[in-house]
C-alpha cells in the first residue's frame, strides 16, 4: 500500500486541519481534481467550493473560498483566504446569503457572495 498523503488545510489566519489522508478532492479553475498517493506534482488555483479529505475513519469536508492547491511528494497543501469546516457552517445563514444575492447578477460583490454561499451549502451537504 502507498504511503498516505500528508495534508495541510490552511486559512490566512490559522491551520484549519492537518493530518494524513487517502485522498483529497478539490475544485480548481480547471474543474474538480482528485489527489491520491503518488500523484504527480501540481499547482492549481482553487475556486469557491467544497474540499473533501478522505481518511479511513471518515471524511473531513470544508468550504474553501479561493486559494491554491499544491501537490508534491505525497504532500498536499491547500491555502485559502477563508476556510470553513462543514460542521461549523450554519446552513440557514448560508441559504439567507444566497437568497440575498439572487437577482444581482451585475453586482460583482453579490456574485462573489453567492459563490461563497453556494460553496458553504455544498460543503454542508457533503458532510451529511
Amino acid at each position: 500500500m502507498a504511503d498516505p498523503l500528508n495534508v495541510e488545510l490552511v486559512a490566512a489566519d490559522r491551520t484549519v486541519w492537518s493530518g494524513e489522508a487517502d485522498m483529497v478532492i478539490a475544485r480548481t479553475a480547471d474543474g474538480d481534481i482528485g489527489i491520491l498517493p503518488g500523484h504527480a506534482p501540481v499547482l492549481g488555483v482553487l475556486v469557491p467550493g467544497p474540499v473533501q479529505i478522505r481518511q479511513p475513519e471518515g471524511t473531513v469536508v470544508a468550504a474553501v473560498h479561493g486559494g491554491f492547491l499544491s501537490v508534491a511528494d505525497n504532500r498536499v497543501g491547500i491555502l485559502a483566504e477563508l476556510v470553513e469546516l462543514a460542521d461549523e457552517i450554519d446552513l440557514g445563514r448560508a441559504q439567507q446569503a444566497l437568497d440575498r444575492s439572487a437577482g444581482q447578477d451585475d453586482d460583482e460583490d453579490a456574485t462573489a457572495a453567492a459563490a461563497r454561499a453556494q460553496a458553504r451549502i455544498r460543503a454542508r451537504g457533503l458532510a451529511g
